[in-house]
């Protein structure tokens, strides 16, 4: 029996906008992905950010786990957490995405511009908003 892979993603919230990357499932999605062997979440995090929008950001409070199936059978543990930009908002999209959108939070909603935003992701974005950010992660 395998261990369900884990993904870490970040919610990043900058100027009342979150934002979403397109995926191949033309889904909404959250940046992130998995950690290498023995690598921290928050630093794997950190790196998958940079790489996938060329954005550099801080890690702040871990967000509520879900269990999140991908594909029919195919489950992912979603570990998500609350980022904050450090620098400019312009994303360099990665070609493991087809589109990026820095999407208003009044819009938020389980269909946005026709593509589905899953419910853990939704979810995980309603509880990094009710969240003030954590000390630890403010940028001076």
């Amino acid at each position: 029996m395998s261990a369900t892979p884990i993904s870490v993603k970040g919610v990043l919230i900058n100027q009342d906008r979150v934002l979403l990357l397109l995926n191949e499932r033309d889904e909404w999605d959250l940046p992130g992905g998995r950690p290498d062997a023995g690598e921290d979440h928050r630093a794997a995090l950190q790196r998958e950010v940079r790489e996938e929008t060329g954005l550099a950001v801080t890690i702040g409070s871990a967000l509520d786990e879900h269990l999140f199936e991908v594909l029919p059978g195919r489950f992912v543990r979603i570990l998500p957490f609350a980022c904050r930009l450090v620098g400019g908002s312009d994303v360099v999209l990665s070609h493991e995405h087809l589109g990026t959108r820095w999407l208003p939070l009044g819009e938020l909603g389980e269909t946005i511009a026709g593509h589905r935003l899953p419910a853990c992701y939704l979810e995980a974005i309603r509880q990094a908003i009710d969240q003030p950010l954590s000390p630890s992660a403010r940028v001076v």
